[in-house]
């Protein structure tokens, strides 16, 4: 099993400012603790030993609240000295892992995935990368993404009105040597620049789960999770 994990914590959370001021989104307040400890909690149950959190954004709000250990995870901190967008940000973080492979989240999503069948899911697929995917109904807010009979993905589709679809959960798992063996600049999207550029020439699979999501980047969402976390079974 992996036992490391890059989580994406430095973003400007401009569609939360409105309830959530003065910290990066994953530290957004739920029932007194940042989002995030719910995360660290998740990956502790799985294993996880070692996180490499990616931060820019109000960066010393993050490493002044965890410090270097939270629990029996060590933390390390990969710091963005400017916006490098969600690819730069990885691609930076997975420099500092020691494993091949190694699980990738967003820092303001919870998907209640079993990291332990995505990592089997990952190995005999012999996968560069696998995306855990949501099935999910009034999908407008998110992309659409298709995979064939094989799960191999084999479309990625824009915002738009359906009624239901696959999306991106935010859990990504991903070869390391795989990324850093890419000509790929300092600064770019992970989502459009590398995952939609790439998912025709390499083979990305797509796991499904039917579990718990949610995203906390706008109100209505951030104000649900206050009430589904208080029953948080990590």
């Amino acid at each position: 099993m992996i036992d490391e994990a890059v989580i994406l914590a430095g973003g400007l959370g401009t569609r939360l400012r409105s309830v959530v001021k003065d910290v990066p989104k994953p530290m957004a307040d739920i029932n007194g603790k940042p989002f995030l400890e719910y995360i660290f909690r998740y990956l502790e149950h799985y294993g996880i030993k070692k996180v490499i959190l990616a931060i820019g954004y109000k960066a010393d709000i993050v490493k002044n609240y965890f410090g270097k250990k939270f629990n029996n995870l060590s933390i390390i901190y990969s710091e963005e000295k400017e916006l490098l967008g969600t690819g730069g940000a990885i691609k930076q973080a997975v420099k500092l892992s020691e494993g091949d492979n190694l699980f990738v989240l967003n820092g303001d999503t919870f998907f209640d995935v079993d990291l332990r069948k995505a990592y089997e899911f990952h190995k005999n697929k012999k996968s560069i990368l696998t995306i855990m995917l949501k099935q999910m109904v009034n999908v407008d807010r998110y992309g659409i993404i298709e995979i064939d009979s094989s799960c191999r993905i084999k479309k990625f589709s824009e915002k738009y009105k359906k009624n239901s679809g696959y999306i991106n959960g935010g859990i990504y798992l991903l070869n390391k040597k795989f990324l850093l063996s890419l000509d790929l600049p300092e600064k770019f999207s992970f989502e459009k620049d590398f995952l939609e550029k790439n998912y025709k020439l390499y083979n990305f699979y797509g796991l499904v789960f039917d579990s718990y999501f949610i995203d906390i980047g706008v109100p209505e969402d951030y104000e649900k999770a206050k009430k589904d976390f208080k029953r948080f079974k990590y």
